[in-house]
């Protein structure tokens, strides 16, 4: 797959608030949480990164989230991963990630650092 420097690709997703108790099941707490649970939106930026961009084949190697405002169950949340940087010599490509609600406040900013086989710079 050929990389460039700008390349994005996104994906939106609605968590209902029935995916608290199911959450709160999962992880052994014992109230529902409030908003969406970090560790789903954290979730998106996994699928982004192993299915879309840089697809099949990545290896996470760095992941850095802050949380800038709470998402709330029911809303549509958009999270995109952008390519910041390449260095095809060590197979390494530098994304910013970011997680917007539907009234287009940024939930979550960050970046990642992963690895790819044949990742081949313009």
């Amino acid at each position: 797959m050929k990389l460039d420097v700008g390349q994005s690709a996104e994906v939106s997703r609605r968590f209902p608030a029935s995916d608290a108790a199911v959450f709160a099941g999962l992880a052994g707490m014992d109230a529902l949480p409030e908003a969406v649970p970090q560790p789903l939106i954290g979730g998106l930026f996994s699928y982004l990164l192993g299915v879309r961009l840089p697809g099949f084949g990545t290896n996470y190697l760095k992941q850095e989230m802050r949380f800038l405002s709470p998402a709330r169950f029911g809303e549509t949340l958009t999270a995109r991963v952008t390519i910041t940087r390449l260095r095809p010599e060590k197979h390494l490509v530098d994304l910013e990630t970011v997680c917007l609600g539907e009234d287009g406040r940024r939930v979550c900013e960050g970046r990642a650092l992963v690895y790819v086989e044949d990742a081949v710079a313009a």
